[in-house]
Formats: C-alpha cells, structure tokens, sequence
C-alpha cells in the first residue's frame, strides 16, 4: 500500500500525518519558517537569486515554505536596508514567479506580512541606509538610534489597511497563505508591550486595547482574503523582557486572536536585542528546542493549532513535540540551510544522514555584510542558482587522492566520488574529522561533531578508499600517481618564539580542548581569538579559573557579531579578559605580562594554553602539489579561515575535476 510506502512514516507517523488548515491540506507537520535574505532589488522586488533559494527549500520535501518580512507599508515600515516591498510598483512578477516556483517543486508557499514600526526609521540589525530619519513608533520615546514619534491615529489605521492589501496581494499573486508577525520587537510587539506602549487612545493601556491594532489587522487581512484562506500568526510566548509581555500575557493574546487565525506560531524574544537575539534565533548555548515549551503552554488555552520553533533538527524530537500535543506544526529555520532535504531525509528513513547547522550564524552574517546568504555546512545556499542542477557526472573518470581528512578533505572526497571518480583519501590520524573534533569538544558545540559524523558516513557511503594513520609525502604521492591531487592539510598552530613556552605547564589549545584533563585549576590563555574565548568557556563549565591574555582591545573579533553577541557575556562569566596586554614570558610561576602602559605582572598559572592562532604550512603545500599538474588546494592549508572556508572552497574545487 502507498500509506507504507516510506519508512519515515512508520518511524514519525505524527511528523508524517497531514493537517489540513482553512483550504489547504499540508502533506506533512514541516514548515520552512520565515526567512528572508537581503537577495531583494533596492526597489523591494525578488530576484531570480532569493526565487531559486526558496525553490531549493520547497524541493527538500517540507510542506510549507514561508518568505519572511514582507513590508506591507514600505514608507514607514521598511526595517532593513533591502526588504520586500508589497506596495511596490512592479513587485507581482517576481513573487508570481515565486509562488510557481515553490509550487512546482511540491510545496505550498507562504509570505509574512511585517512592519518595523519604529525601526523603520531607525537602524536596526538588518542596517541603516537610506532611512527616513522619522521614526513612527508606539508611542513618542528616545532610543539609542534617534528620537521615535507617536504613530498618529489615523496612521494606525492606514496601516491596519495596508495589511488587508498586501494580504490579498499575496493571494491574488499565488500563495497560499499568510503569517501575520506580531513577535520579535517588531511593530505589533511594540504596541503589545506595556514597556514601550504609553499611549491613551483606543491602542493603549490595557492588554485589550494594545492588541488592538495587531487583531484589527488580522481581520482586516481575513476580510481581503475570505473565510477559508489560511492566516498564519506568530507571537512570542514570553518577551523575556523587564516590563515586556510575560508569558501569562502572551497566552492572552493567543486566546485573543484565537479563531480569528487558522495557525499560531510561538516564538519569543527580541530581534534587535543583541543578548535576546541569541534566544529568539537559539544559539549554540541552549538546547534544541529551548523555546517549545512557550508553544505548548499557548496549546492547553487555545483551540488553533499551533506552530513551534526553536533550533530544531532532529526528526525524532519533532515526532515527540507533536506526539505529546506540545504543537501541531514544527518549523525549521537555520536547519532548512544546513540541509533543506531534511524532510525528504526523514521521510526516507535516512535521518543519520542531515546535515545539522552549527548555529554559527554565517547566515545571518553575510545578509549584511554580502547582501546574500550563505551556510557553513551547506556550500550550494546562496549559490542555488550555480546548483540547481546537482553535482554534474564527470566526463572523464580519474584517479583522485585527497591528502587530508578535515571537512575539507571530506567534502572534497564525497564530492568527487559523487561525480563518478575513483577517489582516495588519506589521513595522518587515526580518525577523520580533523580541527571539527576539537572545535566540538566544548559542552556546547556538539552539532560540530555530528558534523563530522555525518561527513564520515558520507565518505565510505560514497566509496571513497579510505588510509588512516599515514602521512602523504612526495614519495608517497610518485608512488601512487594520481591523475589529480587535493591538498587539504589544514593549518599548523602558531608556537612563537616566548621564554619558557617549552615549559611543561604549556598545553597547545588543540591538545587542551582534547584533553582538558590536563589543565589544572589557573589556566591562563594565551591569545583571545574565538580558539581561546570559546576554550575559556568549556574549561570554566568544568571547573577551572580561566585568564585570557589578549593584545588586541577586543576579543573574538573574527567572528561574526550575530554570534558574538551572545558569546561575549558567556566569555566575561568564564574568564577574566585583560585587554591590550603582550605576553613577555613563561615563568615557573605562571605568564609575565606587559600592559598598555609598560607596566609587567605575573599571572599565577597551573596551566598555560597557548591559542595563538594558526598558520598554513605552505613549503610543505607546495611539496605536495608540485608532484601533480591537476591539483587543488583547500581549506586552512590554502588559507586559515572557518569551516564554511573548508567546505566552499572543496565542494567547488570538486566540482571542478
């Protein structure tokens, strides 16, 4: 029978039933929750690039994909540098081509309806270009950014209008639903919020009178819609916030909207809150699914189904949400970028083989910095457009040897073996994994390990030949004779010429963050990078009294600040920081330092970690490729950067033989 046609089905029969909301009838319990990279024109229109991104989701087997942020009143809504623009002239096109986009990869297509409020004439984390310098907010406050006026009544309205507009919009262009935002310090949570909401007119006092505006909208996009068009929305359930929402209020206003929508999604938190941002988006700190708990308390009070989010990856851990009644809907956000086939994975039975996101936030990054997206385990986001096609056969079948098994080497390896060449890997270890194993040693970086873990399964699915514990010289590579050659071995630590850094309290940060059994009680660590920072925090959760020895003015500075936000309170809490400080020595005692101003000091130490970076071994680089004319240098041996680095440069590299 068809019904028993996929494992996954047996395995997550509650992940795996349908749901059927207003008219539309969902294929299974997933969503692609809102997402929306600045891949948009600066008139707010899509783009081919933003189209095929959103195609490449819906092709992974989830049953809703949702565009998010879509500003349905762009002169006082636009929050960041590039956004959506529903009142746009021109804009129906390019979302018509989405909404067949999505379809024609099997999945129904979804768009969130947002206003910044008084972020929309303020900068905000998604940037400050071409603001208005007017800020119409909740009610007249200052703000760090600028001064925020009260939105007049009859804006209110207006806006309350625009709504019903770009909602029908929206319908009318092909999707088949919409999410109402009203969560994450945007405009409906500004005039939820009792901290930010001081008005006197029917928006303002009680609880009643400031969901008006966000429930007013909601009907007005019901009315342009129709009594059966779904009308997803989402809310926080909890503001987490001195003053804010608490989450006693939230479930008020879920009981409020509660029949007036077809779907509430639970979120929390504050998008523009540095610290807050790590728990609306969970960073590597909380655990999978820190935020359900905030659905499945709204659940027992409403009749709607809800939605829940919060870092969730593992199919299993979304069978148990919705078996248990704590939601009706799971939606994925990162994940959908780590690995958009995760539903079509689970559904085959083939969990074991997701690639998980390291909650790393490169994703959020480069929407700033590149004006695009781009994912560390994940090479083709960003680039769908490249790679909507899939890894093409190669036209001559080669003999490959790939020198190193880091992510690099493994993603090249698997690559190239993918493509149809006859692929060896070699590895001077006893495992492969390299620098991902001890990057993912510390308590809360697990997901790097089961990166590796999923590489590794990767690579002997694929039939790669795999030599542990040898090490490739040039010898080795004359012998062999490989029609092509990929060098991938990594970075050497940096062991500068300090006084006593032979001395036996010196552990190398690798070898620490492996065996951090061999620290005593005074660690003092050398170097402040994101190495070091991260170290400083997985010793102090086991119990040691951790010093960074920085001789820059900040710390973790090649990081990007999404992660970095939330990272730089748990570094204070581990360790004490001393900034714009050398080190002069190892002592018997612990490290002579030099600050800022000259003058020396001796921190006491049992233990000295020496984080001072890494540096590529290029003499040794170019030994190896010089014996082959095809080759291929990648990840830290062709330059030292992150993990997104490693497995770019070596999916293309491989894509290349």
């Amino acid at each position: 029978m068809g019904i028993c046609k996929y494992k996954g089905k047996q395995l997550y029969p509650h992940l795996f039933s349908p749901l059927r909301i207003g008219n539309i009838k969902m294929k299974n319990r997933i969503i692609c929750a809102p997402t929306s990279p600045s891949m948009i024109t600066t008139e707010g229109h899509m783009t081919p690039e933003m189209i095929a991104y959103l195609e490449r989701k819906a092709q992974g087997g989830a049953a809703v994909v949702t565009y998010g942020e879509s500003i349905v009143h762009s002169k006082t809504g636009k929050s960041h540098d590039k956004q959506l623009q529903l009142d746009s002239y021109g804009v129906r096109q390019g979302l018509t081509e989405t909404t067949r986009a999505i379809h024609d990869a099997g999945a129904l297509a979804n768009i969130q309806l947002s206003h910044g409020g008084m972020y929309g004439g303020l900068a905000s984390v998604g940037g400050g270009h071409d603001k208005s310098g007017v800020a119409w907010g909740v009610s007249d406050m200052e703000m760090p950014q600028g001064h925020v006026k009260e939105m007049p009544t009859e804006m209110v309205y207006e806006i309350i209008e625009s709504y019903g507009k770009g909602a029908l919009l929206c319908k009318e262009v092909g999707f088949d639903m919409v999410q109402v935002h009203a969560a994450h310090g945007w405009l409906f949570s500004q005039f939820l919020s009792p901290t930010w909401n001081k008005r006197t007119d029917e928006f303002g006092g009680s609880l009643e009178n400031r969901a008006r505006f966000f429930i007013k909208s909601v009907e007005a996009v019901r009315k342009a819609c129709g009594p059966k068009f779904p009308i997803e929305v989402r809310i926080n359930g909890d503001d987490f916030l001195e003053g804010g929402l608490t989450q006693e209020d939230c479930i008020e206003v879920a009981k409020m909207v509660d029949g007036k929508c077809d779907l509430i999604n639970v979120s929390c938190g504050n998008h523009e809150d540095p610290s807050m941002f790590q728990r609306t988006h969970p960073s590597a700190f909380f655990p999978h699914g820190v935020n359900v708990y905030l659905g499945a308390e709204i659940k027992k009070h409403v009749k709607t189904p809800i939605a829940t989010v919060g870092s969730l990856q593992d199919p299993a851990q979304m069978e148990e949400i919705i078996a248990t009644g704590q939601a009706d809907v799971v939606e994925i956000a990162r994940e959908s970028l780590a690995d958009p086939d995760l539903p079509k994975k689970a559904l085959l039975g083939q969990a074991d083989d997701i690639t998980p996101c390291l909650r790393c936030y490169e994703c959020f990054g480069a929407t700033g910095e590149l004006e695009m997206v781009k994912c560390s385990a994940n090479p083709i986001i960003g680039q769908e457009m490249q790679a909507r096609f899939g890894v093409e056969p190669a036209q001559e079948k080669k003999k490959v040897l790939v020198v190193g098994g880091g992510p690099a080497g493994m993603e090249a390896a698997i690559t190239a073996a993918q493509r149809g060449h006859d692929v060896t890997l070699v590895e001077k270890q006893d495992h492969l994994g390299g620098n991902l194993i001890p990057a993912g040693s510390a308590y809360f970086k697990g997901d790097y390990l089961e990166l590796a873990k999923v590489l590794e399964k990767r690579v002997y699915e694929n039939g790669v030949h795999v030599q542990l514990n040898t090490e490739v010289t040039s010898s080795y590579i004359k012998g062999f004779d490989p029609d092509a050659l990929f060098v991938a071995i990594g970075s050497k630590e940096c062991n500068p010429p300090i006084p006593g850094l032979d001395s036996d309290k010196v552990i190398m940060a690798i070898d620490a963050e492996l065996h951090p059994e061999k620290l005593g009680k005074k660690v003092v660590i050398m170097g402040g990078g994101l190495v070091g920072c991260e170290g400083a925090i997985g010793w102090h959760h086991e119990g040691h009294d951790c010093t960074i020895i920085e001789m820059k003015p900040e710390v973790a500075m090649e990081c990007n600040s999404f992660y970095r936000g939330g990272l730089l309170p748990r570094i204070y809490d581990a360790a004490t920081v001393m900034y714009n400080t050398s080190v002069k020595a190892v002592t018997e005692e612990g490290v002579l330092v030099c600050d800022a101003d000259g003058k020396e000091s001796v921190i006491e130490a049992d233990s000295v970690v020496c984080a001072l970076g890494f540096k590529s071994e290029y003499e040794k680089v170019d030994a190896l490729s010089d014996m082959v004319d095809e080759y291929y240098i990648i990840g830290d041996c062709q330059k030292v950067g992150k993990v997104y680095d490693a497995m770019s440069t070596a999916y293309y590299a491989a894509c290349r033989v």
